[in-house]
């Protein structure tokens, strides 16, 4: 079976988990954020080298306050042990997206862990705290435009290649397979760019239930699509 290098995931359904058990929203965003190191340790046992999961994005602020603070709290309480079990488990950890509205204390955090887990060399994974595609997508047009007036770039020399290296995900390969959880099927301002031939699968299993056998069915049902990329395969030539 064809491993996919790359897996992007949309953690979704961990409030509708929780109120199907009678329990409050923050109950599932807590359960979601322990199945997380459940999911990264499944996808380095299969052979997947990177994991991208969408953790908060910049929609995410317009919900009520109790839960966006409850959510803020609980990601920097995931950082604080995100050191402990990077190098349990020998995970070099990234963060992307806008980091600048987090708090001080809050972005420290991010630095430290991402560069203590550096040198690790197992499952890379990728964090995406307050991002958004669209966001990500003007910011590197800023930068590149900054460059042009500055002489350092050319307008003539902007490729498909030059915009990739501006954006968050610069130094990771495009994911092979994008899965979204808890039944909805779009894909929320997440990774528009990088996401353009990969392959996509929806589950109805909501985050905190999503499991090893979860992750297995997904892969099974990448290696059953007929990826073309927009030519014809060989035998058809």
């Amino acid at each position: 079976m064809k491993i996919p290098e790359h897996v992007a995931i949309i953690l979704d359904g961990n409030g509708r988990w929780a109120k199907e058990k009678g329990m409050p929203r923050n109950y599932g965003h807590t359960v979601g954020a322990k199945n997380v190191e459940t999911i990264c340790k499944a996808a380095h046992d299969m052979g997947i080298k990177y994991l991208t999961l969408y953790a908060f994005s910049t929609e995410n602020w317009k919900r009520p306050d109790a839960e966006v603070s409850a959510l803020m709290k609980l990601l920097d309480g995931y950082l604080k042990t995100c050191i402990k079990t990077a190098n349990k488990n020998n995970m070099r950890i990234r963060v992307i997206g806008e980091i600048a509205r987090l708090e001080p204390k809050f972005r420290e955090r991010i630095l430290e862990v991402e560069r203590v887990s550096a040198v690790n060399t197992g499952l890379n994974l990728t964090i995406a705290i307050n991002y958004g595609s669209r966001d990500e997508m003007l910011r590197a047009t800023r930068k590149i435009a900054q460059e042009c007036m500055d002489g350092k770039l050319q307008p003539d020399a902007i490729d498909e290649a030059c915009f990739a290296a501006h954006l968050d995900t610069f130094d990771l390969p495009d994911p092979d397979l994008m899965i979204r959880t808890s039944g909805e099927q779009r894909l929320s301002n997440y990774l528009l760019w990088q996401l353009a031939y990969s392959e996509f699968y929806f589950t109805n299993v909501p985050w905190p239930a999503f499991s090893k056998e979860e992750l297995q069915k997904a892969v099974e049902a990448y290696n059953a699509r007929d990826r073309r990329f927009g030519a014809l395969k060989e035998e058809e030539k």
